[in-house]
């Protein structure tokens, strides 16, 4: 079944946590807790398969960090193997090329942002028009004035992640207008 922004908006209503997997033991914890959805930030091109099956066998959407895989170059080739070879539901990137190659393959689109200055600023409202991703994701969190402007000007779905260190982080982000907060803190994966 194909994720559509429609059901990830209603998932992240649900729990606007998503549990960010940064190792083996991380992905074993999403079994206990309520996070519906995951974000894989590790792993290789001969575990990514297993690690994104693990969590569907979870009952969780997942979603891949194309580029934090080991041994993926920046191709778009490698969009097409987690569409081929994984059970993923969509990708992570900061290429606007890979997007657009996920885009075209019919996987789910997460486009992410590091947020240093104004030109960074300019550029996410430029690529989101080119690259068209379903969800865009700022980082760091804590930028909530970001977080407003940009979520009236893209009008897109926006993630918060990064340097999110307490439930304040996480509700400071979505009282800002980001719909969900990812995080490789699993203190947090518990907040719904």
């Amino acid at each position: 079944m194909v994720l559509t922004t429609d059901d990830f908006l209603n998932n992240t209503a649900l729990c606007p946590v998503i549990a960010a997997v940064n190792k083996w033991e991380a992905v074993e914890k999403c079994a206990d807790v309520e996070c519906l959805m995951v974000n894989v930030v590790f792993g290789d091109i001969c575990s990514i398969a297993e690690i994104v099956k693990r969590l569907k066998n979870m009952g969780k959407q997942v979603f891949v960090h194309i580029d934090l895989i080991t041994g993926f170059a920046s191709k778009e080739i490698c969009v097409d193997f987690i569409k081929e070879k994984t059970e993923a539901d969509g990708i992570i990137s900061t290429k606007p090329y890979l997007i657009k190659r996920a885009n075209e393959l019919g996987l789910f689109t997460v486009q992410r942002f590091f947020m240093i200055d104004f030109i960074t600023y300019a550029n996410v409202v430029k690529h989101v028009h080119v690259t068209d991703p379903n969800v865009v994701e700022l980082m760091p969190a804590g930028l909530t004035k970001v977080i407003r402007y940009l979520s009236e000007e893209i009008e897109r779905p926006i993630i918060a992640g990064g340097l999110v260190l307490d439930k304040d982080d996480v509700i400071g982000a979505l009282s800002a207008g980001a719909i969900a907060v990812s995080t490789t803190n699993q203190e947090l994966w518990k907040i719904s």
